[in-house]
């Protein structure tokens, strides 16, 4: 896993590649094409890109317009700015009134790490799967990236998407198809199963082989798509190892893992351990130093998983 990539790229050229065979596909942008990863869509589309200006609200709102009149509208802009200013619109415009608005959350999670907690985007998990109606997808990979891109186009709907600018290795191939609601178990275990997404898969797909050289044996789950959650695998992995480890860049009071929590707790109890954000805003740092300030790194992983194994 040591070459890197940025997901965005893949988004981009997914994004191109679609519009290339429909017509009706289109971006809109709060003045974000670049950061996007979009000055090529634009210069191959040019009357196919719509940039708004710094106005989250606006961009939403014209991408619901589009929608009703047959387009097949992409919002990118900040996870944080776009689900944060706009979220009114979000529920009434797209999700209440079932538009096929594609939304793309670009550089989610803690990745503009020392922009500080007003470009952290961890509430957007909850904000979101709050919402009816509305796929909540968080890739891990180049791979999967443009696999959800790829699904959004061909999907009549809206749906939201993270679009991650943190490197990542490749942890699918080129065979990976993506399914709305259903998870991968990557790594087989019989002592405790790990569920997660994001930038943080590699990361317990790391803690993972650092607990087998220990002697636990860890199940290791991508799980992308955060609404609607694949019910019979957690289920089924609750069932299997009788500890459950969830593990994401967001707020653990309404995301991943609350949405694991509140089914495993009505249906199948088991010990847990949920990894992520408290509900405080998180300190002013890089991406890798918050990381392990919250204990999202391979390494807290691993102690959360072992404490989980030893009681």
């Amino acid at each position: 896993m040591s070459q890197l990539f940025d997901c965005r790229e893949a988004f981009a050229a997914a994004l191109a590649e679609c519009a290339a065979t429909d017509p009706r596909i289109v971006a809109v942008v709060n003045d974000s094409a670049g950061s996007s990863g979009l000055d090529g869509f634009q210069a191959r589309f040019p009357q196919r890109l719509i940039n708004v200006g710094i106005a989250e609200q606006t961009m939403v709102g014209v991408a619901a317009g589009l929608a009703a009149c047959d387009k097949i509208p992409f919002v990118s802009g900040a996870a944080c700015f776009l689900t944060g200013r706009a979220t009114e619109q979000l529920k009434v415009d797209v999700a209440y009134s079932g538009r096929n608005v594609k939304l793309c959350g670009q550089a989610p999670g803690l990745s503009y790490g020392e922009l500080g907690p007003t470009h952290h985007s961890v509430e957007d998990l909850s904000w979101l799967r709050a919402m009816p109606h509305l796929p909540v997808i968080v890739p891990s990979d180049p791979i999967e990236t443009a696999a959800v891109i790829r699904w959004m186009a061909s999907f009549d709907g809206p749906a939201y998407a993270r679009i991650s600018r943190t490197k990542v290795p490749c942890l699918f191939d080129e065979s990976y198809e993506f399914t709305l609601g259903k998870g991968t178990i990557l790594r087989d275990g019989s002592d405790v199963t790990v569920i997660t997404n994001g930038v943080l898969l590699a990361q317990a797909l790391i803690a993972a082989d650092q607990l087998s050289a220990t002697g636990i044996d860890a199940q290791i789950v991508s799980m992308p798509t955060v609404a609607p959650l694949d019910d019979a695998l957690v289920l089924a992995c609750a069932a299997k190892t009788g500890r459950l480890v969830t593990v994401e860049e967001a707020l653990v009071s309404g995301g991943l893992g609350a949405s694991v929590a509140s089914l495993v707790v009505a249906n199948h109890p088991v010990p847990m351990r949920l990894l992520g954000l408290p509900d405080r805003l998180a300190p002013t740092g890089s991406q890798s130093f918050l990381l392990d300030h919250f204990g999202l790194s391979a390494a807290g992983i691993e102690d959360a998983a072992r404490s989980l194994v030893n009681g």
